[in-house]
């Protein structure tokens, strides 16, 4: 069980690093950025299939920690 956890979080922190930055775009509307305030942003595609993979992987990863807490 620890192996796959390893892997788990390797997966994820590669997965979060391809992940687009969404705090940059929220960070140029405070510096005054304001062209892409109100735009209406929707994920399609690679970066859809990304935030879905990091969502599941991120509750693999809690549930195995919740398996191995109980089992040992």
């Amino acid at each position: 069980m620890q192996i796959v956890l390893i892997i788990l979080s390797i997966l994820m922190i590669a997965i979060v690093v391809l992940q687009s930055g969404k705090s940059a775009q929220s960070s140029s509307s405070i510096m005054g950025g304001n062209d892409e305030l109100f735009a209406n942003r929707k994920e399609r595609g690679s970066e859809l299939f990304i935030t879905r993979l990091t969502a599941v992987l991120g509750f693999l990863f809690f549930l195995i920690c919740i398996v191995m807490e109980f089992l040992g």
